[in-house]
């Protein structure tokens, strides 16, 4: 099969690679649309450090079944699946708590951090346990099914944060999630949203998108924006979206005393926590780490247009466009969101 190699770091090849055997347990997908996720693109370089060369990247996938396992008798060749990108035992301790996106032996398609490698989706096949397979409606396409995974990066992030119904929200980061997260919370019940970011065409599409209302740290003093804009008190909830230090410490200052916080970005490794301003201030801080079973839902969501995709989506291009797809996002070439491949 064709599949997009990252051979070393900073350099993509389209390679032959034997098409992957698949388990009892297991299903062959015939990859149909794959999108480029900001990870790998930061991964391309090697500073992350969990993509690991020589390795298939590719997370964000959608297609057609090939072909079943032994013990798999619910999907036939040709049924239309996505998948998550989160490979869970099933059996460890937070698993059998239904906490599988903390799962003690947990791979991510398209990962090699070390202690594993586990091939994705920029290929012509992927090999996926069927637990993690989902049915897709006839009206979602394989190019937006692809973003059923960061949709659910989105939900789940949503669904840990406190929020009532009428309350104020402020998303900063209007990158994909961002982006995602601002629809999510819109409808989780937040009246006001206000997204932040620093660049004026994401927030053009944050607004069509459902925010109420923009700011751009390099044009005004960001916090005291939304403290204006929420009668000086600071923002109900406010999910981080970007994960390095000036933004988590936006997002702390946005939020109201007795606020909560949700950190959704994950760039850095570290950064420098304002830890008075979050004590003092009793502001609840949550860590969310990609999906827990929203799946079913975000489908759902999709397919009803509760939640759109369509408008993020930058470009479609064949599997053998992908290097200089990567390099143009690696650059920040303006104006580009998602880039889907099609194997």
């Amino acid at each position: 099969m064709n599949a997009l190699l990252l051979k070393e770091y900073m350099n993509l090849e389209v390679v032959q690679m034997p098409t992957p055997e698949i388990g009892a347990d297991d299903v062959l997908v015939r990859v149909r649309a794959c999108g480029i996720c900001g990870s790998d693109v930061h991964g391309l370089d090697g500073k992350t450090g969990r993509r690991i060369p020589p390795l298939v990247m590719g997370h964000e996938a959608a297609g057609e079944v090939v072909e079943s396992g032994a013990r798999v008798h619910d999907l036939r060749p040709g049924d239309r699946v996505t998948f998550d990108s989160t490979v869970y035992c099933g059996q460890c301790f937070h698993c059998t708590r239904g906490e599988v996106n903390l799962c003690d032996n947990r791979e991510v398609l398209g990962v090699s951090p070390g202690p594993y490698r586990r091939h994705g989706a920029f290929a012509e096949y992927v090999a996926v346990p069927r637990r993690i397979v989902y049915r897709l409606p006839d009206n979602l396409s394989y190019e937006q099914a692809a973003l059923i995974e960061a949709v659910s990066v989105a939900v789940h992030a949503v669904n840990l944060t406190p929020v009532r119904l009428g309350d104020s929200a402020v998303v900063v980061g209007s990158g994909m999630i961002g982006l995602l997260a601002i629809q999510a919370v819109r409808l989780a019940g937040c009246s006001r949203i206000i997204a932040v970011d620093p660049d004026d065409s994401r927030l053009a599409l944050a607004m069509q998108l459902g925010a109420t209302a923009t700011v751009n740290p390099k044009a005004v003093d960001a916090v005291a924006a939304i403290h204006e804009s929420t009668g000086g008190r600071g923002a109900d909830v406010v999910l981080e979206c970007v994960g390095a230090t000036d933004a988590v410490r936006t997002a702390i200052a946005a939020a109201r005393k007795g606020g909560a916080v949700t950190l959704v970005g994950n760039v850095a490794p570290d950064v420098n926590f304002p830890l008075q301003s979050v004590v003092s201030r009793q502001i609840r801080v949550q860590g969310s780490c990609a999906s827990n079973g929203e799946y079913p839902a975000c489908i759902e969501l999709m397919s009803t247009g509760a939640i759109r995709v369509d408008t993020c989506i930058s470009a479609v291009a064949p599997l053998e466009d992908g290097p200089s797809w990567f390099q143009r996002l690696y650059r920040h070439e303006p104006n580009l969101m998602k880039v889907i491949l099609r194997p």
